[in-house]
């Protein structure tokens, strides 16, 4: 257990003491000491205090750290694709079918299982280090963190929208041109599994642009300016070019008229909405320069854009 000695200068008088604190604090989130007070590892003169006790004015606050376990997530020898890493970061190249992180039926198996194993000192950050996630059924780059100051600043440029992230998608219908949608996501009313455009949604911006034609489909790439679950998703459904694959926004398969059996067959045979996370971009949150990276179509896009280039033509 780590004890921290922090004198709260003048200038932070008539603050919260737990907003003091994160600024005198700059390698631990706000929310993270909040949790260290109430929990009642924080002192000042001995006494324990609120976070939401004002700053009087050179204060001296005795933090008591403890370093333990966030979660009991099990470490497990689960094969991963790691496009770069460092004593800050890990990048990671996530494969169809694997989960994010463990939930209700998914406690073992998951990305967070295996970078347990890979690094076992991500026990001790929130989430094994992951400051986003990729549905099972995407594929493609994700980051994670490796410290608690990497994983503050990683979660505020992603709340800042300063990350770059850039998908290839294959949708239902042949688009002219590219565009933005700009609409709240929320819960949708009638299925709390799904999301929806919803006025009372948190704001959603998705750019996408074409990158390849075909007769009844299109090849586009999707920027995320904002990242609300199932972002991509929802709002290529809701302009009615839905991803190929992807049953729970765009329902059963839509054929062409006079489709070949090649091209049914490949419909038929894709069983994961088209989306991959193929470039990330993003400020490294030690050395703070930009750095990017990239990831190639997985097999399973490549050979159906294959299938499309050659049995439905623009």
């Amino acid at each position: 257990m780590n004890q921290l000695n922090i004198i709260i200068p003048d200038r932070l008088i008539g603050q919260r003491i737990d907003s003091a604190l994160a600024i005198m604090l700059p390698d631990y989130s706000r929310s993270k000491i909040t949790t260290w007070v109430r929990s009642e590892s924080a002192f000042i003169n001995d006494k324990t205090f609120k976070p939401k006790d004002k700053v009087l004015g050179g204060e001296i606050v005795k933090l008591k750290i403890k370093q333990e376990k966030t979660n009991d997530w099990v470490a497990q020898d689960i094969p991963i694709d790691i496009i770069f890493e460092d004593e800050d970061i890990i990048i990671i190249n996530k494969p169809v079918g694997l989960v994010t992180h463990p939930g209700a039926g998914n406690w073992r198996a998951t990305l967070a299982n295996a970078l347990l194993y890979h690094d076992p000192s991500l026990a001790k950050l929130d989430r094994a280090g992951i400051v986003h996630r990729l549905d099972k059924n995407t594929s493609g780059l994700m980051v994670v963190a490796r410290s608690e100051l990497a994983q503050k600043n990683l979660v505020e440029q992603l709340q800042t929208h300063s990350v770059a992230r850039e998908y290839s998608a294959i949708v239902y219908g042949h688009m002219i041109s590219g565009g933005t949608v700009d609409k709240p996501i929320g819960r949708d009313a009638k299925d709390r599994i799904k999301q929806a455009v919803n006025e009372d949604g948190k704001d959603a911006i998705t750019h996408y642009r074409v990158i390849d034609r075909f007769g009844h489909h299109t090849h586009v790439k999707a920027i995320l300016e904002t990242g609300r679950t199932h972002q991509i998703r929802v709002h290529m459904s809701h302009i009615g070019h839905p991803l190929i694959a992807d049953t729970m926004y765009g329902g059963k398969i839509r054929f062409p008229k006079k489709a070949d059996e090649v091209l049914k067959d490949a419909l038929k045979g894709f069983d994961r909405q088209a989306l991959h996370s193929k470039k990330l971009t993003l400020t490294h949150p030690i050395l703070g320069q930009e750095m990017s990276w990239k990831a190639p179509l997985p097999k399973d896009m490549q050979a159906l854009i294959k299938v499309l280039q050659k049995y439905d033509p623009a």
